[in-house]
């Protein structure tokens, strides 16, 4: 009795001291137990979160801080066994495919200047080069659900046609091998499961240029780009989940954050364009061709419009506050017939038809508009043929994008796209929560905690840690994978997750630990 009187008591310190601690850490005092889980197998699958993604590359400091790295490594007070990842040669980032760059390096900070660069140097990560063994760590850069349960998804030979994943590629068992097959061939006593971002995400980050498959369920004929049909989701994630548990397997899944909770999404303002910013740093400059621009473009492109009465598309630049961006509207009915009549009388039918196909689709950008990360390099840059949208590149002044040719598709996300990736995010996470809870599995509510970082943030110790690109400490330069803290406080987010279903005392990291961005030099 008096044994059992002792232990409640320290339970009870614990439990006050966990409450009052800003990481909410378990504290030392509690003997680490599995609970009713066991950790002597653990499988990771996933995405590119899972692989440890950052910076806009696969690296192996990257991959050393995956959050199912950090997991095993908790894991092992509790009984866990050895963990292998399918580490990358280098830290510089990339891949070779026969020698030939066919992914970049990662991201770095430039001293003062604080702009993402790529850091210097050749991968040396050759796809070819096949991984012998079995892996722990399954988690595919690029990978979307139904990719998981795809035969020859790790096939070399289909690499450069994109039938097949590079990442996958070197450490598949088979060349026709799955990734399902291969986690459950290892016969997993414990899997954590974080996939569907990639259903969503390619279509986010290429600002909506791919198509909505909802309702489509062959997914045999989707691009790159597209949304999953949720249908589809469904019966891929169910078929996923009754694989791994079938032998009596535990685990935790995780559901999927919304886009405007990744600064990829929100960091560029939707107007940005100040006197300076046009003027290039020099702002008599940048006065002087906004009245210009004013004048001779947004003026009469205002007067047209009113009169098919779609003025509220243009107004005119402030030559001393902030200016939306110029963009392009697939989704606003095309004048480019009414604008070229307009414009022919005092332009001539050559230059009225230009302006037609130009500025047809037209408009400022809104604050319910999501300028992409990737979009800031390319304001105020001239239009090529490749990426105008009109097969020819823009004469001067009309080609400067944003500013005075609009900024294409690919550019920005409008408000029914981001409609659409909500809608599919919502089925997926409904279908998640779901299965989670038929199969009794632990459950990660990632879309609650990242849009807490991006409402206010999240302290521990003396840090408050938000999304805010670059400062926050969450994020890595790309914007969309976390840095290393990111990875643990997910990593701490699983182990509360774990330790309420099962009855674990899994340990947080501190995530002090971890950096918030890498250097450029790594060893």
């Amino acid at each position: 009795m008096k044994k059992n009187i002792k232990w409640l008591f320290l339970v009870s310190l614990a439990i006050m001291a966990s409450c009052n601690s800003d990481d909410n850490d378990t504290p030392a005092e509690v003997p680490v137990v599995p609970g009713t889980a066991d950790f002597a197998k653990y499988i990771a699958l996933g995405d590119s979160f899972a692989a440890g993604y950052s910076d806009n590359a696969l690296f192996k400091k990257g991959q050393e801080n995956s959050y199912p790295n950090i997991l095993s490594q908790q894991f092992a007070a509790a009984g866990g066994g050895a963990f292998a990842q399918p580490l990358m040669n280098d830290n510089i980032g990339g891949l070779l495919l026969g020698g030939n760059v066919i992914a970049g390096t990662r991201l770095y900070f430039v001293g003062q200047t604080q702009t993402p660069t790529n850091v210097t140097g050749k991968p040396t990560t050759e796809v070819t080069a096949h991984l012998s063994g079995t892996f722990g760590n399954l988690g595919v850069p690029g990978a979307k659900s139904y990719h998981l349960l795809a035969a020859n998804y790790g096939n070399v030979a289909g690499v450069a046609t994109g039938a097949a994943n590079p990442y996958y590629a070197r450490f598949a068992s088979t060349s026709s091998a799955t990734v399902i097959g291969d986690a459950v061939a290892q016969n997993p006593t414990f899997f954590s499961l974080f996939i569907g971002g990639n259903d969503v995400l390619a279509y986010a980050t290429s600002g909506g240029t791919g198509k909505d498959q909802t309702g489509n369920p062959n997914p045999a004929t989707y691009g790159g780009s597209d949304i999953t049909d949720p249908t589809v989701f469904a019966s891929v994630y169910t078929n996923l989940i009754t694989a791994l548990t079938a032998k009596g397997a535990k685990g935790v899944v995780a559901n999927l954050p919304y886009i405007t909770a990744l600064p990829h999404f929100t960091t560029v303002p939707y107007n940005p364009l100040t006197a300076k910013v046009i003027g290039k740093n020099n702002e008599a400059v940048g006065v002087a061709t906004i009245k210009a621009l004013n004048a001779q473009l947004y003026g009469p492109l205002k007067q047209a419009l009113t009169a098919f009465n779609a003025g509220d598309r243009i107004n005119l630049l402030s030559e001393t506050g902030a200016s939306p961006l110029l963009i392009k509207d697939e989704t606003l009915t095309n004048l480019s017939a009414q604008l070229t009549a307009a414009f022919t009388p005092t332009l001539g039918a050559q230059n009225a038809a230009f302006y037609g196909a130009v500025f047809g689709q037209a408009r400022q950008a809104k604050a319910t508009d999501l300028v992409l990360l990737t979009t800031r390099a390319d304001i105020g840059t001239a239009p090529t043929a490749a990426n105008s949208g009109i097969g020819i590149a823009p004469p001067a002044p009309l080609n400067a994008f944003g500013i005075s040719y609009p900024l294409q598709d690919k550019h920005v996300l409008i408000p029914t796209e981001i409609a659409e990736i909500k809608k599919a995010t919502d089925a997926y996470n409904t279908t998640i929560q779901a299965v989670a809870t038929e199969k009794g599995l632990a459950f990660v509510d990632t879309k609650a905690t990242l849009t807490q970082l991006a409402s206010g943030g999240i302290r521990f110790g003396n840090f408050t840690m938000s999304s805010s690109f670059a400062t926050g400490g969450a994020f890595s330069l790309d914007g969309v994978h976390p840095s290393a803290r990111g990875y643990g406080l997910i990593a701490n987010i699983f182990i509360d997750a774990i330790n309420a279903k099962y009855s674990s005392t899994l340990r947080h990291v501190d995530l002090g630990i971890y950096p918030i961005q890498y250097p450029e030099t790594l060893p």
